[in-house]
């Protein structure tokens, strides 16, 4: 007689096991070898189908994902919120954008959540990225300005929060959700980065319709284990680019070189952000040498 399969989702994994949210509760899973040992490892978010062995389970399967992500390591989103500061830690722009543009091309949502405004204002970070058509929402977790408009935006879906180590990603969720009580950490004053709290990926409840995962942080070494763009795609997935796109003078224009490119134009005009025009060039280079057979 073949074993009963339940289908649940993985909310948390640490170390080669996974806690999958049933019906009738949460039970602590291990991953069958040929998922694990078939390049698609279980991820957070994802939904599974697993077997009772006992007080514990195993994953059987991995059902259809809507999307997945390297970095961070999660499946099924709706949405991202990315972290940012201009104080200690300064978020780089450069990790903004990567990541942004990873979340464009694969057609999630993005906000970004500018923290510890108490601080510093972060005036310019504001203001580059609603120019660039992202909803930006300002925020701090000492006076809890921003969290409920923060929270309104959450609402409905299932969210992965993301950013650089220090920024107050797991902060905030705890003025979202008080009773968490997570673990916070100091940002080292030699270092000017923060130190890693959060190390593995969760999800929580918010309300029974809204969910969120906090994530570790990251750094500029971490970004080349990001998932990467295809050259080709990578002009789709900068949103302040579409109004000059298929206006150029050559319709492959890499908007780099080209004479006559409306997004450089744009770009030099002010109408496109220096630091975002940066962004699109750096990550144009790192495209160009990615080789996609090399990956299938």
């Amino acid at each position: 007689m073949a074993e009963k399969t339940e289908t649940g989702r993985i909310i948390r994994s640490l170390s080669g096991f996974y806690e999958v949210r049933l019906p009738q509760g949460v039970l602590t899973c291990k991953a069958r070898g040929i998922l694990r040992k078939g390049g698609q490892p279980p991820l957070t978010g994802d939904l599974v189908e697993v077997t009772r062995q006992g007080e514990k389970g195993m994953v059987e399967a991995i059902l259809p994902r809507k999307n997945s992500f390297v970095r961070p390591a999660v499946a099924n989103v709706d949405g991202l919120v990315i972290f940012a500061a201009n104080v200690n830690p300064i978020t780089e722009p450069f990790l903004i954008d990567r990541v942004a543009a990873i979340a464009g091309n694969k057609g999630v949502e993005c906000i970004l959540c500018v923290n510890k405004t108490d601080l510093d204002q972060a005036l310019d970070l504001c203001r580059i990225y609603t120019q660039a058509g992202f909803r930006v929402i300002p925020t701090s977790a000492q006076t809890g300005a921003g969290v409920e408009e923060l929270r309104q935006a959450l609402q409905g879906k299932l969210t992965a929060f993301t950013g650089n180590s220090g920024v107050g990603k797991s902060s905030i969720l705890n003025r979202l959700l008080p009773e968490l009580a997570l673990p916070t950490g100091e940002v080292s004053e030699k270092l000017g980065r923060g130190r890693h709290t959060t190390r593995h990926v969760e999800l929580f409840t918010l309300d029974p319709e809204t969910f969120v995962m906090d994530t570790p942080g990251f750094s500029s070494f971490d970004t080349d284990q990001m998932d990467v763009i295809l050259k080709e795609n990578l002009q789709y997935a900068f949103p302040d680019f579409a109004p000059y796109l298929g206006t150029c003078q050559f319709h492959d224009c890499s908007h780099r070189k080209e004479p006559g490119c409306a997004v450089r134009a744009a770009a030099e005009q002010g109408r496109i952000q220096p630091t975002r025009y940066d962004s699109y060039l750096r990550l144009y280079e790192k495209a160009a040498q990615y080789k996609e057979w090399e990956h299938k």
